[in-house]
């Protein structure tokens, strides 16, 4: 799969030194407390792990997220077919 593609055009983040995130291309945050952000991003599911993390700045009519703390690690989710316990399961 290609990113370069117009449909991932407008998904970009940007790390500062591990204590400064900044995403665009946000469409929505699923849920998010001070070690984990999960948000639905134009390119998919993005996770974002760390200690401290807080969201300080949320724009979703822009798409942009930012969030300060430490970030350990980002990865990119596989969408869960069926969704819920269930699909999960024996999807």
């Amino acid at each position: 799969m290609a990113y370069d593609t117009p449909e991932f055009a407008h998904h970009q983040i940007t790390l500062e030194g591990r204590e400064r995130l900044t995403v665009s291309g946000v469409e929505d945050v699923e849920r998010f407390d001070e070690n984990m952000i999960v948000m639905s991003t134009s390119a998919g599911t993005l996770v974002i792990s760390g200690e401290g993390l807080h969201i300080g700045k949320l724009t979703l009519d822009g798409g942009e997220l930012h969030v300060d703390g430490r970030v350990d690690a980002m990865s990119y989710e596989e969408t869960v077919r069926g969704g819920g316990l269930f699909g999960r399961l024996f999807g």
